[in-house]
């Protein structure tokens, strides 16, 4: 495992796929407020938050019971617009070349956690191992919990911090922050971050997702949508 850096990530896109070459893969908030804290989206099926964890982080579930599944269990499904369907076990994960990003983690409803230490594996090296079709222009992300999506377009995918995540602050993601594996995207607020990772989808255009549906902004740049003001992460 090695610290993320320009060079290192073009390096990985160069040996990614000879890494795959030796891996058997098998064939699963609350309202929002603008900066100025005037509402700026509906707030149907708003998320149920708890109280802050001791990492930061404030919790929120869109459904009554979170999965619980171990890394055994896991598995990760990459289909629809893609060459080769491919689903990845944790073991898979664990083969690929690791990426470690140190980025703030910002709510869009306001709370920030400062230099949270993620590690995985980029998302663009499980791309490109199941190749996009040409007609795919976005991806759409599944989560286990059964309710929540999330999508990007295939250029944001493709960007130095989105990452596969399995860990945390050096240690494996517990189930309630969404492990085994979720989704980071650095850039973005919080809630493109889809917890409980099970599926990806090539699509051929972008699918909004559970909270866009209910009038967040799809393109959830940090500072720059959503109506807030939030220095980048």
């Amino acid at each position: 495992m090695r610290e993320f850096t320009r060079r290192g990530a073009v390096a990985l896109g160069l040996v990614g796929l000879t890494a795959f070459a030796g891996i058997k893969v098998k064939d699963r908030v609350a309202p929002l407020t603008g900066a100025a804290g005037t509402g700026a989206a509906g707030s149907e099926g708003a998320p149920k938050p708890s109280l802050y964890e001791s990492d930061g982080f404030q919790y929120y579930t869109v459904v009554d019971k979170d999965p619980l599944i171990t890394p055994a269990e896991f598995s990760l499904r990459i289909g629809g617009l893609v060459e080769k369907s491919l689903t990845f076990t944790f073991a898979d994960l664990q083969q690929l070349p690791r990426t470690r990003l140190v980025r703030d983690f910002q709510c869009v409803t306001g709370w920030r956690v400062k230099k949270v230490a993620w590690e995985g594996v980029l998302l663009r090296e499980l791309l490109n191992a199941a190749g996009m079709q040409a007609s795919a222009g976005a991806l759409q992300f599944t989560s286990s919990d059964g309710a929540y999506t999330e999508s990007l377009t295939i250029e944001q995918a493709m960007r130095d911090d989105v990452l596969v995540a399995d860990s945390l602050f050096g240690k494996a993601i517990t189930p309630k922050h969404g492990g085994p594996v979720r989704l980071f995207v650095g850039a973005m607020y919080g809630y493109k971050s889809l917890k409980w990772l099970k599926e990806i989808a090539g699509t051929a255009e972008v699918r909004p997702g559970y909270w866009e549906v209910r009038g967040y902004d799809v393109d959830a740049w940090v500072g720059k949508s959503n109506g807030r003001s939030d220095l980048p992460t």
